[in-house]
């Protein structure tokens, strides 16, 4: 939780309202991401699901995580990447609000056609209330400080930035220990493989469903990557019983995923960060 809240912290802290109404107005920009994420990508788990012949626990799992967009991650990923920033941080915050809404009906959706699993139903106020309270919730504090007192907001920008660095690694560290046996298990699978191959498609098809320069792009794409675990918890909690074999293989899609999306961002930023040591020479 305080990761994700020094995360959105953080990134509203180094932004305006003006910059955040210019990334709204762009309406091609808006109606590419929602589709890239609120329909290719379910449909995307849904093939490699197929193509790979999942196990029912696992498939279950990669489509839970690809109908549930706007994770928190993806922020802190544009910030990895030396990305657009402020559209990330406003289109993962838009992503996540939306997605509580699409969530259940679209995984619904996907593993009824499939004839996979039992409906998927939960509380979507308890979620839309969970991200206004993480997510829109500080993001709009950080706004509001910026507009209010900039000085202020500058000199605790690089504070919050440490702090969501250092929150970053610790939940890295708990998703490891915490699930290491079930990843272990799950060693010779193709969940492992299943989640790699859905976040190396959604940063390709975020990238390819985005206007404006390299910089937005590649930030959208590393949006569309990492995915929202709220809601693919709750749904594992509230409509699959807490099954252990399907935590086991959501924590190795998310893991997996994590591992596609971060060295992409990481080897985007040390790109950009020689561009401009080479530029300022």
């Amino acid at each position: 939780m305080i990761f994700i809240a020094a995360t959105m912290f953080a990134a509203s802290l180094g932004t305006t309202i003006s910059a955040l109404q210019d990334i709204f107005a762009d309406l091609p920009l808006l109606l590419l991401v929602l589709l890239g994420n609120l329909v290719v990508l379910p449909l995307l788990g849904w093939g490699i699901g197929a193509l790979l012949g999942l196990p029912t626990a696992a498939f279950i799992a990669l489509i839970l995580v690809a109908s549930s967009p706007g994770g928190p991650f993806g922020a802190k990923l544009a910030m990895v990447q030396s990305g657009d920033v402020v559209a990330g941080a406003a289109m993962q915050v838009l992503l996540a609000s939306v997605g509580s809404l699409t969530f259940g009906p679209t995984a619904n959706g996907i593993l009824t056609i499939a004839k996979v699993g039992p409906g998927v139903s939960f509380d979507v106020g308890a979620l839309v209330l969970t991200v206004a309270i993480l997510q829109l919730i500080p993001f709009a504090v950080g706004l509001l400080l910026r507009r209010c007192t900039p000085a202020v907001a500058r000199s605790w920008h690089p504070a919050t930035a440490k702090v969501s660095n250092v929150t970053f690694l610790i939940v890295l560290a708990g998703m490891l220990l915490g699930n290491w046996r079930d990843v272990v298990a799950l060693l010779g699978s193709l969940t492992l493989l299943a989640g790699f191959a859905l976040a190396t498609a959604a940063f390709v098809a975020g990238t390819l469903l985005a206007t404006g320069p390299a910089v937005r792009r590649t930030t959208m794409g590393s949006v569309a990557a990492v995915r929202n675990v709220g809601p693919a918890l709750a749904a594992v909690v509230i409509a699959f019983g807490d099954e252990p074999a399907l935590l086991g293989a959501l924590a190795a899609v998310l893991l997996a995923g994590l591992a596609a999306a971060l060295p992409i961002a990481a080897i985007l930023g040390l790109r950009r960060s020689k561009t401009r040591s080479d530029g300022n020479r």
